[in-house]
């Protein structure tokens, strides 16, 4: 027999399988994280744009002239959408398609909060941002380290997630304000979402969909952010 014949372990796999594909996830494990800061990035660079040019108080004038829950309500159903095409998109094209619209809605949705933050409430858009990095940087720690699956939370962020929904919808229709305690609960709902979402990137998702995974990633991130900032504007 040839000195490099192939050899099996006790489970009848080639020696080696393991090491190699540990590799080629830690490959795609870090196409995804890149491709997430590289959105962080693309949605930090479309802000600034949008106000040194201005155009961020049209929008922000646009936008505020309506019910500001139904803004809220086009949020979660833009991170739902951007969810829901993380997991059924395969093609490579469509996915970076959808991680730049999704980048591109997101800084156009946020605008009326950032507006009201940068000139009503000055320093609560860098709090709330440290507060949203420290808490994914944490979550993600947790994942990496237990290495738990976390995939079991996936039932219960969709319930989350059509409770919300139907929370705002019952406060445009009732008149009525959704709290400090509501974004509190949205906050938390985000780190339940980092961890399903850290956790099928370690795991589940396939290797050749990193974009898909970093758009799933970034929307947890944004609605992260997007309740963190809303929860110190409304104590300023």
């Amino acid at each position: 027999m040839s000195q490099h014949a192939q050899q099996y372990d006790a489970q009848n796999r080639p020696i080696g399988f393991e090491a190699v594909g540990f590799g080629t996830r830690s490959a795609f494990i870090t196409k995804t994280y890149a491709h997430l800061l590289g959105a962080v990035i693309g949605f930090t660079l479309l802000e600034i744009y949008l106000f040194r040019s201005g155009y961020a108080e049209i929008i922000a004038r646009a936008l505020l002239g309506t019910n500001w829950l139904l803004v809220l309500g086009g949020f979660m159903l833009v991170s739902w959408l951007a969810s829901r095409a993380a997991h059924t998109t395969q093609s490579m094209n469509a996915q970076y398609a959808a991680l730049a619209g999704f980048v591109v809605a997101q800084a156009v949705i946020f605008v009326p909060l950032l507006y009201v933050a940068n000139y009503y409430a000055p320093g609560t858009i860098r709090s709330a941002a440290i507060v949203t990095l420290t808490g994914f940087l944490g979550l993600t720690f947790v994942a990496f380290t237990t290495r738990k699956d976390f995939t079991f939370l996936g039932a219960l962020l969709r319930w989350g997630g059509v409770m919300s929904l139907v929370a705002i919808a019952a406060a445009v229709l009732l008149g009525f304000e959704l709290g400090t305690w509501f974004s509190v609960g949205m906050i938390a709902f985000a780190g339940a979402a980092v961890l399903y979402d850290t956790s099928n990137v370690l795991e589940h998702f396939p290797e050749d969909r990193y974009v898909a995974a970093s758009l799933e990633l970034f929307a947890s991130v944004a609605l992260m952010f997007w309740y963190a900032l809303r929860l110190m504007n409304s104590r300023d």
